[in-house]
């Protein structure tokens, strides 16, 4: 059996990186049981390209972030009519859900800046998390399947974008 079809590696190599999964499903889906949904349609799809997974390409966590993130924005294609186009912005209940660290009180910056991200487009809001990931503008570049370039200008309109919203946010008292 080769090593890319063993379902007990990738059950491993998905369980050491879940949180992968958990943070796209908690940032594209709108509802508790539709992140459950998404969650397990990453695991299916990633199980069922995993024989196609090259380790020498790319790490094992590059490669499942561009599965889950083609699943979620396939997925919010599919379902964007009964959601009216709009998904809910993160609040501390998604945040807690998709594994991130609890945090104390956000105070109205950060939730506003949530709100924001929640409004962006499916790409840019791929953009913006593996941004917050960390991850260099290559990674980004290649799970997203665009140029380093663009990842570097899409990221500075996103910035210029969000200092905007959140320096009038600020202004007008909200």
């Amino acid at each position: 059996m080769s090593p890319r079809t063993d379902p007990r590696q990738f059950q491993t190599l998905l369980r050491e990186h879940e949180g992968i999964v958990f943070k796209v499903a908690g940032l594209y889906a709108h509802h508790n049981e539709d992140r459950q949904d998404l969650a397990q349609e990453i695991g299916l799809q990633a199980w069922r390209s995993f024989a196609r997974f090259d380790p020498s390409k790319a790490k094992f966590s590059t490669w499942l972030y561009r599965v889950a993130l083609n699943v979620a924005i396939s997925q919010l294609r599919k379902t964007s009519g009964s959601w009216n186009g709009k998904l809910e912005p993160l609040d501390q209940q998604h945040r807690d859900s998709i594994g991130a660290e609890p945090m104390p009180e956000p105070d109205e910056r950060l939730t506003a800046l949530y709100a924001f991200i929640g409004q962006f487009d499916p790409l840019n809001r791929a953009l913006i998390l593996l941004y917050l990931e960390d991850k260099s503008y290559a990674e980004i570049a290649q799970i997203l399947g665009i140029t380093e370039t663009n990842v570097a200008t899409k990221i500075g309109r996103i910035k210029q974008t969000l200092r905007g919203q959140m320096t009038g946010a600020a202004s007008t008292g909200a």
